[in-house]
């Protein structure tokens, strides 16, 4: 006797179209179940009030996962674009980096040097040579206006 009541306590009673429309439709309004409405929606769907408070409970906790994989999906989505961006940013780095080799090796040529220029000497923007920035500029500029330069820049 007392194994039978266990396992009719232990069988769940399926919810009806109606019910679960009843519910959503509640929830969609109320995310907590406050008292007077789990015993007004007890009555009114004919299921007990424990029923109700776990369905809300259950229902919160689905909604809350459904966020947090919505969120997930969001910054990954974010992430490959960022990634994306970079890859783009490292190759137009590597293009000017090839443009400033090949400007400064047409820039020996034009002032007589045997052999193109060593990029090692000349420094980088990052080590503060600014004074050979300011020179580099300067002649090409005297070889720009000299026509010995093209008038258009191609960029990436």
């Amino acid at each position: 006797m007392e194994n039978f009541q266990s396992q009719s306590r232990n069988k769940k009673k399926r919810l009806t179209q109606e019910q679960l429309r009843q519910l959503e439709k509640c929830f969609t309004v109320n995310k907590k179940l406050e008292p007077d409405l789990k015993l007004q929606l007890s009555n009114q769907l004919g299921l007990p009030q424990r029923q109700v408070a776990v369905w809300f409970q259950n229902k919160r906790a689905r909604s809350k996962t459904k966020s947090l994989e919505h969120q997930h999906c969001t910054l990954q989505s974010k992430l490959e674009e960022a990634i994306s961006d970079k890859a783009k940013l490292e190759h137009q780095v590597q293009f000017l980096q090839d443009e400033l080799k090949r400007s400064r090796n047409q820039l020996a040529l034009f002032t007589n040097h045997d052999s193109p220029v060593d990029n090692s000497t000349l420094g980088s923007c990052e080590e503060g040579h600014e004074d050979q920035v300011v020179v580099f500029d300067e002649l090409y500029a005297c070889f720009i206006s000299n026509g010995h330069g093209s008038s258009s820049t191609s960029w990436v």
